[in-house]
């Protein structure tokens, strides 16, 4: 999977993911630490990557759009510690993987994940 790990996180999200084999990259590592949502938004879209962030705004930006992409994994009362999060995210990619490749928010938190399909609203 592709994902852009969002300046609300550590790089060392990023590194983590990229050592299981997956595309990632920090929006540090790409000198956009200062990049608007809506930049982070086409880049994630341009390059089919899924935004990865700790950011609740960006859950709120994609209520308002009508898109099945970008998908976004948000960290929530997750542990914080960059360590940490690899790891999480890693052993619960299996169960989130196709509703993310469809369209989906992802919630991660301590003791549970909330999948929304994208755009909100949508019947299927």
């Amino acid at each position: 999977m592709r994902f852009l790990v969002d300046n609300a996180l550590s790089p060392v999200l990023a590194a983590g993911l990229r050592a299981a084999g997956h595309d990632a990259v920090h929006l540090r590592e790409m000198e956009m630490q200062r990049a608007s949502d809506h930049a982070v938004f086409a880049l994630a879209a341009a390059q089919d990557r899924i935004i990865v962030s700790a950011d609740a705004d960006f859950a709120n930006l994609l209520a308002l759009r009508e898109d099945r992409t970008p998908s976004l994994i948000l960290f929530r009362r997750a542990p914080n510690w960059p360590a940490a999060q690899p790891d999480l995210l890693l052993a619960n990619l299996p169960a989130i993987a196709n509703a993310l490749e469809s369209g989906a928010v992802v919630v991660i938190e301590r003791a549970r994940i909330r999948i929304r399909r994208l755009p909100f609203g949508a019947t299927e």
